[in-house]
């Protein structure tokens, strides 16, 4: 059987369109944002009039690398919710995995371009409400189990996830990753209802964050 023309072509704009998507978030986590676009297609292995017939222009690029990458943590969330015996389980494994948010955070942090387009972007928004109602779900059940520490938050949660995220340099990759690793240890530690400092203030909520 032939394979139809239309159906192939789709299939290559397709491919096409994921390999620039993944060349994108391998280069804006080590360069920026504002890498040139000819960088971008050499990676991907396309021609420049390919990425720019996906992509227009540096904007609607960086939307669907934020878009994508939401939407992995978004799906990784999910699964955890669904695979692990408990909330707090969960809440764990989500901690764990939560490097797949460094990309989105960088980017708001380094790119003033690219803060404005997450902060604008009713797709980014619509991903980042449904990460954190499945945040919330995971907290206040962690909380029933009384296994997280009641004075929290889910707002609370989500700053942790942010200020962890925010790595400081170091002076190798495997010192990143160990002091990555030492701080999310400390930080379930610290979520963890066993007796510990009081905290000031009230519980962070999610609408105590801006979009």
């Amino acid at each position: 059987m032939t394979a139809d023309p239309e159906t192939t072509l789709r299939a290559d704009a397709r491919r096409n369109r994921e390999q620039i998507i993944a060349a994108a978030r391998v280069i804006f986590v080590e360069q920026g944002a504002e890498v040139p676009m000819e960088e971008i297609a050499r990676a991907a292995g396309v021609g420049v009039g390919t990425l720019y017939r996906r992509f227009p222009d540096r904007d609607a690029l960086i939307r669907a690398v934020a878009v994508d990458n939401f939407d992995r943590v978004l799906v990784d969330a999910k699964a955890a919710a669904d695979e692990e015996p408990t909330s707090w389980a969960a809440l764990v494994r989500l901690i764990h995995q939560s490097v797949e948010l460094q990309l989105s955070v960088q980017l708001a942090m380094v790119s003033a371009r690219a803060l404005t387009i997450l902060k604008e972007d009713p797709a980014v928004g619509s991903l980042r409400d449904e990460l954190l109602e499945v945040l919330e779900v995971l907290v206040q059940g962690a909380q029933r189990e009384k296994i997280l520490r009641a004075d929290v938050g889910t707002g609370d949660v989500a700053m942790l996830f942010a200020l962890l995220l925010r790595q400081l340099s170091a002076k190798t990759p495997e010192v990143a990753k160990m002091a990555t690793a030492r701080c999310i240890g400390i930080m379930i530690d610290g979520l963890q209802a066993h007796p510990g400092t009081p905290l000031p203030g009230r519980p962070m909520l999610n609408t105590d964050l801006n979009r």
